[in-house]
């Protein structure tokens, strides 16, 4: 699949990466790319359910484009959302609709991850492209 500039980015830089630990540590560096969702903005609603960590995540469309502001208690987990947010920040609904989460596989995150966090990535895919299409019905 041709991925945006900013995803294949993320592919190239982690297939360059032979060492599951330097692999993780790169995840980790990612948590800097999220907007921060305020604790006190933390609820039910922008809640991650089924992610091993407490995880939020609010999507909204400003001027027809799709905004990210997420927050965990652990660092790996903000740094799958800070992928997420590159993967989705400045885009149109539409272009976010047509992603799948497979970049990560291609990019051999997810081989880094246990299966519950790798699960908690995909819910995480799976509940900004649900809230999107709330957003645009």
């Amino acid at each position: 699949m041709t991925w945006p500039d900013s995803i294949q980015e993320i592919i190239v830089e982690f297939q360059e990466i032979e060492d599951q630990f330097e692999r993780l540590e790169v995840l980790m560096d990612f948590a800097d790319e999220v907007d921060e969702l305020p604790v006190n903005e933390w609820d039910d609603s922008n809640l991650v359910r089924g992610c091993q960590s407490v995880a939020h995540i609010e999507v909204k469309i400003r001027d027809e484009l799709v905004w990210l502001r997420a927050a965990a208690d652990a660092k790996m987990v903000q740094g799958l959302q800070g992928i997420l947010s590159i993967a989705v920040n400045g885009n149109s609904p539409e272009t976010v609709m047509q992603l799948t989460p497979d970049f990560a596989e291609e990019a051999g995150i997810l081989v880094s991850l246990t299966p519950s966090r790798s699960n908690g990535f995909r819910t995480m895919f799976d509940m900004i492209q649900n809230r999107v299409k709330e957003e645009i019905l």
